[in-house]
């Protein structure tokens, strides 16, 4: 068998926008449902939700059948991880906190295999290969892997053009709320600032060649960063869809305030 198809990534090349949700309930039955409801993609979190390496190949398990494409993101750009993320069958990482070019490339390294990298090489026990079913998978695999980095912080955002640059990178991801935080509006990652920054690093990023993403629940905001160029981009939470429709939901039968 060949290796799998990342749909991600070719979607992405050919300039398609990709609109995703974040799965941060940590539950392989909620990301089945989720992987049902017609995103393009679905970020399985490690940094920010109480997952680890089981509960994450359990989600990969069930969005498997389903259309939508998984993206993985670690706790931390750390190559033992990332290996470990790669051997579950992870196609597609989401690398936090990415500082500079060094970090950039530290964290395609920790994908591909030596000569070109530092990936150790254990894909006879691994299901990315389908335990060495997967046709010559030690030669193709980084063909079908997606690295995407995250510019969290002004520090970083100055970075940009030399992050974006480093071969291997296939897009870049703007994290709001560390950014607004970085700029001294922590809690603010809709304030007008803010908005122009990551309008500025996704247009930079595309005229570089690269994939630009950012996270924005405000759907007004998730628009104009679309306007902008961004082609992969999440538009909310399944903690937040949940905590919003229970709190409606509980609020229309509740008595009302005397």
């Amino acid at each position: 068998m060949p290796v799998p198809v990342n749909t991600l990534k070719h979607a992405l090349r050919d300039g398609r926008a990709q609109i995703g949700l974040w799965a941060a309930l940590a539950d392989s039955y909620v990301t089945e449902l989720l992987a049902t409801t017609g995103f393009d993609w679905l970020l399985i979190d490690g940094e920010h939700a109480p997952n680890d390496l089981r509960s994450t190949l359990a989600q990969l398990q069930a969005v498997a059948p389903h259309p939508t494409h998984p993206i993985v993101r670690p706790v931390r750009n750390d190559a033992a991880l990332i290996k470990q993320l790669l051997d579950i069958g992870t196609q597609t990482l989401l690398v936090p906190m990415v500082e500079s070019a060094d970090d950039a490339r530290d964290a395609v390294a920790a994908t591909r295999y030596p000569p070109l990298g530092i990936r150790g090489v254990g894909s006879a026990l691994a299901r990315a290969s389908r335990w060495n079913g997967a046709a010559d998978y030690l030669h193709h695999a980084a063909d079908e892997l997606c690295v995407l980095v995250q510019v969290e912080t002004a520090h970083a955002l100055a970075q940009l053009q030399e992050i974006t640059a480093v071969e291997g990178v296939d897009g870049v991801f703007f994290g709001p709320a560390d950014l607004s935080a970085s700029m001294g509006l922590l809690g603010q990652p809709g304030a007008p600032a803010v908005r122009e920054a990551i309008v500025a690093g996704i247009r930079a990023v595309r005229a570089l060649g690269k994939a630009a993403g950012v996270l924005a629940a405000d759907r007004t905001i998730a628009r104009e960063y679309l306007e902008a160029g961004a082609n992969f981009v999440a538009v909310g939470s399944d903690v937040s869809l949940l905590a919003r429709s229970a709190s409606e939901l509980a609020a229309a039968f509740r008595p009302a305030a005397v």
